[in-house]
């Protein structure tokens, strides 16, 4: 995660611990890590619930889904945040250390694909993606799409994409590529969601896939198709909702058992019509209606 964003994560933790009437010495702490993806509208849920409820603080920080769900294995945060479900060997692993994972779907993301501004792309199908960023794959240049790029453009593919702990990176694989399917070698690989939309916003050539939420007026939203005569659907709140766009995917946040006291509170209050409001607000679609 870039300085910046980092400093966001401060200023939350710090709207979020110093609500008003709050004693120090009194307040109540939730460790809340994990999915960059989340890491946005978790920072929000902390600075609203600070007026909810003064005496609980929300220590909100990114890092990857992986290093959230690691750290409520550990005990180390009491939420942890993904933007996948926890995998199999992540299970055993709790269950060796005497934890019991529980997981609570907080919301649901369209994962998009996004393209320098210039693009001329009109649409992708799942399978040309899986050309352009599987292991094997045959696409490495525009033309192949059938695209003429701009003048004093490179026709070569610039791949972006996650590292290998982000849930964001897991997610795509699976539904892009296959659970046994592999990337390709090459790809530009950034820590946090907003760096892939900066990165393609700067560089023609580009494609990457990130969170909605991160969505930019200075960078190309291109339409997904399942199968090749099978409908664009472009990604939205409302495509996500309703399960038209191919690509989208729970939210989700681990606790170690049944959530009780402040967290279990926190958690209900996030489900709350107040919570479900703002992470709609924040470009994500509510888990439920209300």
């Amino acid at each position: 995660m870039r300085t910046s964003t980092w400093a966001v994560v401060g200023l939350s933790f710090l709207a979020a611990a110093c609500g008003s009437n709050v004693n120090g010495s009194g307040r109540t702490l939730i460790q809340n890590k994990g999915s960059d993806t989340l890491v946005n509208v978790a920072q929000a849920w902390a600075e609203a619930y600070s007026t909810v409820d003064p005496s609980c603080a929300v220590a909100v920080s990114g890092g990857g889904s992986g290093t959230g769900i690691s750290s409520m294995i550990n005990g180390t945060v009491e939420l942890a945040n993904a933007s996948r479900k926890m995998k199999e060997r992540e299970f055993a692993a709790a269950r060796e250390n005497g934890v019991d994972p529980v997981e609570h779907i907080v919301g649901f993301d369209a994962l998009v694909v996004y393209l320098h501004h210039d693009n001329p792309l009109e649409s992708i199908t799942i399978q040309q993606l899986a050309e352009i960023y599987g292991d094997g794959g045959s696409i490495e240049r525009w033309s192949q799409l059938g695209v003429t790029m701009p003048a004093g453009t490179s026709d070569e593919i610039v791949r972006v994409s996650r590292q290998n702990n982000s849930g964001t990176y897991v997610y795509f694989r699976e539904a892009v590529l296959g659970k046994e399917g592999r990337y390709k070698l090459g790809s530009l690989d950034m820590h946090g969601s907003k760096d892939v939309v900066d990165l393609v916003e700067k560089t023609p050539g580009a494609i990457g896939y990130s969170g909605l939420a991160y969505a930019t007026e200075h960078v190309k939203l291109v339409p997904v198709s399942p199968g090749e005569g099978q409908g664009d659907v472009m990604p939205t709140v409302e495509s996500a909702v309703d399960g038209t766009y191919p690509i989208a995917r729970p939210l989700f946040m681990y606790t170690a058992g049944q959530p009780t006291g402040k967290v279990k509170e926190y958690l209900d209050w996030i489900l709350s019509d107040v919570g479900q409001r703002i992470i709609l607000e924040k470009g994500y679609a509510p888990a439920r209606h209300f």
